[in-house]
């Protein structure tokens, strides 16, 4: 299945993803500049995403743990998520997320 990843500078890359593996994990591995500092435990928010409007309303719910953790991050919009929350299933085949700005990993 396909991941679709816009990144900060506007170039878009079609990932392969694996089922069950986190948005996070498939952005992280190819080497896209996503921090993710807390490994997708969603204790931060340095895997702050805006997912393609298209997209929004196919995807699970926030928790409000999730909703919480991106009042820490840079920018937020209404179609922001946090990569590590969003899991990889045969319904998300295609899904398309754009980098949200933020601290570049080191």
């Amino acid at each position: 299945m396909k991941l679709v990843v816009t990144d900060r500078a506007g170039k878009t890359q079609e990932l392969e993803a694996l089922e069950g593996w986190r948005v996070m994990e498939v952005i992280r591995d190819y080497g896209l500049p996503i921090k993710a500092e807390c490994g997708g435990a969603c204790a931060c928010a340095t895997c702050h995403v805006y997912v393609d409007e298209a997209w929004l309303a196919k995807l699970y719910p926030q928790t409000d743990e999730e909703i919480d953790m991106l009042d820490e991050a840079f920018e937020v919009q209404d179609n922001s998520r946090l990569s590590c929350q969003i899991l990889m299933e045969d319904k998300f085949d295609g899904l398309q997320v754009t980098l949200a700005p933020g601290i570049e990993p080191d």
